[in-house]
């Protein structure tokens, strides 16, 4: 959120090396038992979904739905159930369910119908925080309906199309809409911090420097399950 932005990849080029340089300011220390391989995705997808969660303003033993099972979703399960909330895990089809649970979540609801999301979590007692880290406006703009009184959707992914959202579901409950872009450096060191002394591992393909170019193609067609990551001296 800074105003003069220096992010490696956006503003200057750098990264798909084995060396670089960075500035002190922008470094974060890894943890011993975390490994390289698996601390990449921690500094990316799990630090936007861990800093949207400790801030959310949720406390344990409230209800908090994760809304899509992928990159940034499975990391977000995770470290919802490790704070202490009784997570929910928002899936399209029933196939996604054993994956949900094992990563940790106490209930899962098949979002693929309309509105079904929203009711199911009604029955819950709705949700006090949902995170939505799947990309899709169509999907995520329901998901208001869900929410208990005073909660907050959270908005981790970007959709290309506008959110459409009745403003009677916000005014009706006091709801709102929230966004969560990422962290500072010492926001990604606390993630992995957290990740290490939890358990809390993204799943991961492993793809040699040689191979950026497959690694790429994999990841932009959505083949990836869930992060592909290089690896250094192969």
């Amino acid at each position: 959120m800074c105003v003069n932005r220096k992010v490696t990849g956006f503003d200057f080029d750098g990264g798909y090396a084995e060396y670089l340089v960075a500035p002190a300011a922008s470094v974060a220390a890894i943890p011993d038992n975390l490994t390289a391989e698996e601390a990449a995705p921690c500094m990316c997808a799990g630090v936007t979904v861990y800093n949207a969660l400790r801030n959310s303003g949720a406390r344990s033993g409230d209800l908090v739905a994760v809304h899509g099972i992928g990159g940034l979703g499975h990391l977000g399960v995770q470290y919802s159930r490790h704070m202490g909330f009784a997570t929910v895990a928002l899936g399209r089809g029933k196939d996604k369910e054993p994956l949900a649970k094992k990563l940790g979540a106490h209930h899962y609801i098949d979002s693929a119908t309309g509105n079904a999301a929203a009711a199911e979590l009604q029955k819950l007692g709705g949700a006090q925080v949902i995170l939505a880290t799947a990309p899709s406006a169509a999907a995520i703009s329901p998901l208001v309906d869900g929410l208990s009184p005073g909660g907050k959707l959270i908005v981790s992914a970007a959709p290309n199309d506008p959110l459409s959202i009745s403003a009677f579901s916000l005014i009706l409950a006091r709801r709102s809409v929230d966004g969560a872009y990422s962290g500072s450096a010492k926001d990604s060191e606390e993630t992995l911090v957290f990740s290490a002394l939890t358990g809390v591992r993204p799943m991961i393909e492993k793809y040699p420097l040689s191979r950026v170019a497959e690694a790429y193609e994999q990841m932009h067609s959505g083949k990836v399950r869930f992060r592909a990551v290089l690896t250094m001296g192969e």
